[in-house]
């Protein structure tokens, strides 16, 4: 049983003849007596029918309520917004994409604190639902667990949303016709569930599961499955059972706990906006993680996975063989996991781990240790005189370690998009995408077109494209974002012209544009900060407060803390 203990906030808001106006509200939404003498379970969810995504989430936060509910707290339903990188990519609309993590983490913090509830599950399907749920539970402290909606199943002929992208380049090369562009439209994504491949879905799902703060598999399942609700009815239960043993998040999400989750996404060659939002998650825990952090773990930690979207396989095929779970237990006995961390099972992650089976034998989507895709990181963050406090670039090896070329300098994406799609763009060039950060953009847009048309026009191997932007978990090639100092701070990447030389070096890990300090402080000199895009609404609200993308981007703190 849960004692008073346990219902530390909501008996605030329902005990004792004076908050009878607050009884009688509960009442009208299904309370009876004996639930307000409960722990409340908040059941935060992001369905919407904006995208496939979360089509299905309310269905799951019904169940996450019933296994609450079965466990001895009352569970109490509520809403928050999401909307879908897929559907915005390419358009002005993709500015509110990372603005959407802020708010959802807000209006969680919102509700979870005015209504007095004593945990709850917060459930997340698109990209920015995970880290903003997260970054919630680690400001209010109070006993959570996080659920994934779970991952889609592939289209026909092996298809998925990064096909579409890349048909439209493909169509561009003159290798695809409308018909079979429509084709491929109209069969990729077949019902619920996110993103199929390792994009950033998946990738910041398995790093939660990770970092602790989701149940053992939950990663890992499909969308439409029995164990998907069946991992949503566990976690409403297993708030409970934190409750009962006063277990919150921050008693979780320590620094070793955000090791563990970049080890398994460097491991499963996963999404550069990993790093962006494991830095927010990390720094709203009060954990003190850096850039450098990606750099130290890489060096040890092989790419095993060959998923999406650089490599063969979708998620469902990894659920297929047993998720994640057998390649924590790997990298575990490998002494790369720290098995002493809590999770919200309330029991360490080694225990967890203790009888996982590997993965069956003849399976090739999870290499082994001695036959890595990549013996060392795909992440790579890289420094230099274009970048002076640090970029981030998804290199797998598969398109060379090493670029230079001439830069080709865009001003928007909208710009470097219709220059790809009509032939201007050719081997050799750099392309510079800038005044897309955080505060130029606004809101940090995701190159995810432009680097799919470079795909499809058949450039990936002969082009660069470097941005103060960022990426798609599906985007490849070879490319870098999140360039700091952004554009709009008067970062180096501002004062780049067409034809300068510029360097990318995955191994010594640099990133440079071949002109002296006293040409850059010329250029610097006569460089002109560009007026605010947006001077009013949520688009002008992040501008003003948010950080750099090298804090994590964040809107709740400033960057001298």
């Amino acid at each position: 049983m849960v004692t008073d203990k346990g219902r530390k906030h909501s008996s605030m808001v329902v005990d004792g003849v004076g908050k009878a106006p607050s009884r009688a509200m509960l009442r009208a939404v299904g309370f009876e007596d004996e639930d307000f003498k409960k722990p409340q379970v908040g059941i935060a969810s992001t369905w919407s029918m904006v995208t496939p995504c979360n089509m299905h989430i309310n269905t799951l936060a019904e169940e996450a309520g019933k296994g609450a509910d079965a466990a001895g707290g009352k569970s109490v339903i509520f809403n928050t917004i999401t909307i879908s990188d897929g559907i915005a990519n390419g358009t002005e609309g993709m500015k509110y994409s990372l603005v959407s993590r802020e708010v959802i983490a807000d209006s969680i913090e919102t509700v979870v604190g005015c209504e007095g509830f004593d945990g709850y599950v917060a459930i997340g399907g698109c990209d920015k639902n995970m880290p903003g749920c997260v970054m919630a539970m680690a400001r209010m402290n109070r006993p959570s667990v996080f659920v994934y909606g779970g991952t889609i199943m592939p289209g026909a002929n092996h298809t998925d949303i990064i096909s579409v992208f890349e048909a439209v380049g493909a169509h561009a090369k003159g290798s695809m016709s409308l018909i079979d562009v429509k084709q491929v439209e109209e069969e990729a994504i077949p019902g619920p569930g996110s993103c199929g491949g390792m994009y950033t879905a998946n990738t910041m799902a398995s790093a939660i599961e990770a970092l602790g703060m989701s149940l053992p598999g939950s990663s890992a399942q499909n969308a439409t499955s029995e164990s998907k609700k069946e991992d949503c009815r566990q976690a409403g239960a297993a708030v409970v059972e934190l409750l009962k043993q006063n277990i919150t998040p921050r008693d979780i999400m320590t620094f070793k706990a955000f090791e563990n989750a970049i080890t398994i996404v460097i491991t499963l060659g996963g999404s550069t906006n990993a790093v962006l939002h494991l830095l927010a998650m990390a720094n709203t825990a009060g954990v003190k993680l850096s850039l450098e952090d990606f750099t130290r773990i890489g060096e040890r930690v092989p790419v095993l996975a060959d998923l999406r979207p650089s490599g063969k396989y979708m998620m469902s095929e990894l659920v297929a063989i047993g998720g994640i779970q057998p390649l924590m237990k790997r990298l575990l006995d490998k002494g790369l996991l720290h098995g002493d961390c809590l999770t919200v099972t309330g029991r360490t992650l080694a225990e967890n781990l203790a009888d996982v089976a590997d993965y069956p034998d003849g399976q090739d989507i999870i290499r082994d240790f001695d036959n890595p895709i990549k013996a060392d990181s795909h992440l790579r963050v890289l420094f230099g005189n274009l970048a002076p406090t640090g970029a981030v670039a998804k290199i797998t090896g598969k398109e060379g370690t090493k670029f230079s070329g001439s830069a080709r300098v865009f001003h928007s994406e909208e710009e470097a998009q219709a220059r790809i799609l009509d032939g201007t763009v050719v081997a050799g060039d750099v392309l510079v995408i800038r005044y897309e950060g955080p505060k130029g953009g606004p809101g940090m847009r995701e190159m995810l077109s432009p680097t799919s048309a470079i795909m499809g026009k058949g450039l990936g191997d002969q082009v660069a494209l470097i941005t103060d932007g960022r990426f798609s978990g599906g985007s490849h090639g070879f490319v870098v974002g999140h360039v700091t100092p952004e554009a709009a701070e008067g970062g180096p990447i501002a004062l780049v012209e067409d034809g300068d030389g510029i360097t990318i070096d995955a191994i010594a890990n640099t990133i440079t544009v071949d002109l002296s300090e006293e040409e850059l402080a010329q250029r610097r000199a006569k460089w002109q900060k560009p007026a605010p895009r947006y001077t009013r609404g949520i688009l002008a609200k992040f501008a003003h407060t948010v950080t750099s993308a090298s804090l994590g981007a964040l809107t709740d703190q400033f960057e001298d803390e």
